[in-house]
């Protein structure tokens, strides 16, 4: 995330963002779109070399909304990638890359696509009034449009403020709910290179009081196994239940209880914890 320059993906630092992230992204899509075409993947015993052009892409969130515009605008327009598909995956619609209007012929795109990019709030920045929305396009533009987990495809629909404000698009195209799943081999307790204690479904309760105490002397907590340690790991802000979080924390964090949290967000929210920190030395711990 830091990597050599200190900074991170989105920003030099947590809430503020690059200036040339449309740039960044933008390119970011046209070159995951070249890459079946070019790179030699050589993922199994079964198959190496190029897919081709009979794949399916799916874009995450704002960043790669951009491929299904591409897709369209580059490439079938020129008789390529005829078949292939895009599903839009929607992962935290409270980001959608918004930008100046101003900004729409950066993209390279043909004016018969800046209707789906087009978006008027009520919000001041980046710019006031009239911007494009990156993430209202690859709603429009994309094949299926999925989240992850059916509740939230519900949600995202039930209201302006649970959809932040693009409801009606999504209530437009139809949103699929998919459970978010994981890579049982990567993410297998018996084979993980990051923990030191490995275990299985029979071993798991020899192993799980070992490593509560391993990360209990981590992050400069007192070891002791039978103390209670709760984790939290999650963005700070609203939509994660940091607010309801901090506001628990205070009622129990006097009791014989550890607390772990990790992550990064709105500055209230890591003030307020960093301040527990300070209060209760040997309970909380931000990470």
């Amino acid at each position: 995330v830091w990597g050599k320059t200190g900074s991170k993906i989105y920003g030099p630092k947590a809430g503020q963002d690059y200036l040339d992230n449309e740039l960044r992204f933008s390119l970011l899509c046209q070159a995951a779109l070249e890459a079946p075409r070019v790179l030699n993947f050589n993922c199994s015993k079964y198959f190496s070399g190029p897919y081709g052009e009979d794949v399916l892409f799916i874009a995450n969130d704002w960043h790669t909304a951009l491929i299904p515009c591409y897709l369209k605008s580059m490439y079938q327009s020129r008789g390529i990638y005829l078949n292939a598909k895009v599903a839009f995956c929607i992962h935290n619609i409270a980001y959608q890359g918004r930008f100046a209007f101003s900004d729409f012929p950066l993209l390279n795109l043909p004016d018969e696509f800046r209707g789906s990019f087009d978006f008027i709030d009520g919000y001041e920045k980046p710019v006031k009034g009239r911007k494009i929305n990156w993430m209202k396009a690859g709603i429009l533009e994309s094949d299926r449009v999925v989240t992850v987990s059916p509740y939230y495809a519900q949600e995202l629909v039930s209201a302006v403020d649970k959809g932040v404000e693009l409801d009606n698009v999504l209530r437009k195209t139809s949103i699929t709910g998919i459970v978010n799943g994981m890579d049982t081999q990567e993410w297998n307790p018996a084979t993980d290179k990051y923990t030191d204690v490995k275990y299985d479904i029979t071993t798991v309760m020899d192993a799980k009081p070992l490593l509560k105490e391993a990360l209990q002397a981590a992050v400069g907590l007192p070891v002791d196994r039978k103390i209670p340690l709760i984790g939290f790991i999650g963005r700070l802000e609203e939509q994660k239940g940091s607010d309801i979080l901090v506001a628990a924390i205070h009622k129990f964090i006097g009791l014989d209880v550890q607390i772990v949290v990790l992550g990064t967000g709105k500055k209230k929210f890591e003030q307020e914890i960093e301040q527990l920190e300070v209060l209760y030395p040997n309970k909380a711990k931000g990470v």
